[in-house]
């Protein structure tokens, strides 16, 4: 299906006892930032030193977090910057320097719209250029550093994608009950096959499928999320997320939902919270 995975190559042991998840969908609007957002909360109030990665060219993760500057030195220039071959390309970006603290006291490494570009700077490497990122959360021993390390990808099927799949250890799958959703999963699901296939690394755990904007009283809705409940039964199945308004008023306010002290505040916290502690649980198995 992807050329670029029949490069020869090497598996490579994990390094550090830390957990790198990601929250994958080719199709976008389906809440993918907006859980991946909470979830990081969700996590580090749990106790977990938490790091996120914003692997998509869009920004949006980093903007979230209140920590995007335009032309700023970002992820993509620490990944151009881990390889050798790419020696011509290095900038002068420094980990400690391209990775912030946010005000929740979670790290989040920013992406920009030159890993728009990612593809084409590493096209002429020798070297495996899907484990790009794997190397580098190993080089950086960041799963040492941190007990989970949330990363936010793009709404595409390209290399960026097969990079974040070959470095994780769990994917989970937000979706909206509906028929580009569900292909939007069968096609970010069969490139994980495809990796899985090839043996280049263990593919990534499948975490499960998180139903987001489910509209409970529309018949198609019911019949959409029944359909997609029966195909991917590789994965759990998370309760729906249905409160839009609230996810609405958090995220225009650049907040979680663990920001807000209000009891209607309280199902969807306690929703992330279980969807954490099934992440725990299947993952120290």
């Amino acid at each position: 299906m992807l050329g670029f995975l029949n490069d020869k190559l090497k598996k490579s042991d994990s390094q550090g006892t830390g957990k790198v998840i990601a929250l994958m969908n080719q199709k976008g609007g389906v809440g993918k930032t907006t859980m991946a957002y909470n979830m990081a909360h969700a996590l580090k109030s749990k106790g977990h030193k938490v790091l996120c990665i914003d692997m998509d060219p869009q920004f949006n993760f980093s903007l979230l977090f209140g920590e995007y500057v335009p032309d700023q030195l970002n992820v993509h220039h620490l990944l151009i910057n881990s390889v050798r071959e790419l020696k011509p390309m290095h900038t002068e970006a420094f980990l400690s320097e391209v990775i912030k603290k946010s005000s929740s006291g979670i790290d989040i490494l920013c992406a920009g719209q030159e890993l728009s570009g990612f593809e084409l700077s590493v096209a002429g490497i020798s070297g495996p250029r899907q484990l790009i990122l794997k190397k580098f959360i190993e080089s950086n021993a960041l799963k040492e550093r941190y007990d989970y390390i949330v990363i936010d990808g793009p709404p595409t099927l390209g290399l960026l994608v097969v990079n974040i799949l070959c470095a994780c250890d769990g994917v989970l799958f937000p979706f909206i009950p509906d028929a580009f959703s569900e292909q939007g999963l069968r096609n970010i699901r069969n490139v994980l096959l495809d990796i899985g296939e090839m043996g280049i690394v263990t593919p990534p755990k499948i975490l499960g499928y998180i139903p987001n904007l489910f509209e409970a009283r529309r018949k198609k809705s019911r019949e959409d999320f029944n359909h997609i409940k029966d195909e991917f039964s590789d994965g759990e199945i998370f309760e729906p997320f249905m409160n839009r308004a609230h996810f609405a008023r958090s995220m225009a306010n650049k907040k979680s939902v663990f920001d807000y002290e209000a009891s209607d505040y309280k199902e969807l916290q306690g929703q992330f919270m279980n969807v954490v502690g099934s992440i725990e649980n299947q993952l120290m198995s």
